[in-house]
């Protein structure tokens, strides 16, 4: 499961003039958190500008993760803060301009008791050396431990027009043996495999194993994990499984883990609390080691990595 990473040209703008002339009737400090606040809104108008461009999609998978961030971000609303991710790693690319990204986060909102810790989506684009481009796509979603509800994870990755591999899970975070009730809740009462079981009925389609044991772990037993292939006599046959059938699903998929999971109330006792930020922190640890930290220097190089590495950090641990 990779998170997508993006951040370069980013050009400085000033309020408007007439804001600025304004604000040297305040004191320095009046004037300079006025500044502050109005380069905020600025870079964050500009990240997610940018985030949502999807750039290098096609129109049925452009569409797809645009729908999905506007329906989590509507959806969730006032439950979440805006993004506070320097411009340079909201988008970002590599020195020889054969890798580019993009990065959107959103924190939950802790006063209002959210139930959220963070919203995350990424793309990424990288040329092959093979001729051709490498495209990812992600949108997560973590919860806090005021909810022991699974997470949700969506990932696409195209190597080529006629390949394509989904991800597609309801990642747990208790073990679903010692917590049957668990199992049944979340994943057999919404009838979560069900989805799967229609997407494997495509000719195209077949089952996906990660070559990482470690995230073949972390994933629910229903979790959709294929990869499409197609033949190259049917151009757009990828885009047209994309539109009729990953995007209904995925659409659903979302609708049930806001409804169960994100807005769902569960009882979490201060116990079981403390051993759901165990588990939450050491899989945030653990993605930042296994992988994002050993792709990030060799695809973007070592400052551009440590940077972005650094604000990821920053919010996992917010």
């Amino acid at each position: 499961m990779a998170v997508t990473l993006p951040g370069i040209f980013f050009s400085s703008h000033f309020p408007p003039s007439s804001s600025r002339s304004r604000s040297k009737t305040f004191s320095s400090s009046s004037c300079c958190s006025s500044a502050s606040s109005s380069q905020m809104e600025l870079n964050n108008e500009f990240g997610l500008t940018k985030f949502k461009e999807f750039p290098y999609l096609s129109a049925p998978h452009r569409n797809l993760m645009l729908d999905l961030v506007s329906t989590v971000e509507n959806r969730l609303g006032s439950q979440l803060l805006p993004c506070s991710l320097p411009p340079d790693v909201q988008y970002y690319q590599n020195q020889s301009g054969s890798a580019h990204a993009s990065l959107h986060t959103r924190s939950g909102n802790k006063p209002s008791h959210s139930q959220i810790d963070f919203i995350l989506g990424s793309w990424i684009h990288c040329k092959l050396p093979t001729g051709g481009a490498l495209n990812i796509t992600s949108l997560s979603a973590f919860l806090n431990p005021l909810t022991d509800a699974p997470n949700f994870l969506i990932e696409l990755i195209q190597s080529s027009p006629t390949s394509l591999i989904l991800i597609l899970d309801l990642p747990p975070r208790k073990d679903l043996v010692l917590c049957p009730d668990y199992l049944h809740t979340f994943y057999e009462e919404t009838q979560l495999d069900m989805h799967k079981q229609i997407l494997e009925k495509i000719p195209e389609v077949k089952p996906y194993t990660s070559s990482s044991l470690y995230i073949r772990s972390l994933v629910s037993p229903t979790a959709i994990m294929v990869c499409i292939e197609t033949e190259a006599s049917q151009p757009g046959r990828v885009e047209e499984i994309i539109k009729d059938h990953v995007d209904p699903i995925a659409k659903e998929v979302l609708g049930i883990w806001l409804d169960q999971c994100a807005c769902g109330k569960r009882e979490v006792g201060e116990t079981e609390r403390a051993i759901l930020e165990k588990r939450d922190g050491l899989i945030k640890i653990k993605t930042i080691e296994v992988d994002i930290g050993s792709n990030f220097p060799r695809l973007f190089g070592p400052e551009v990595a440590d940077r972005v590495l650094g604000a990821i950090r920053d919010v996992f641990t917010v």
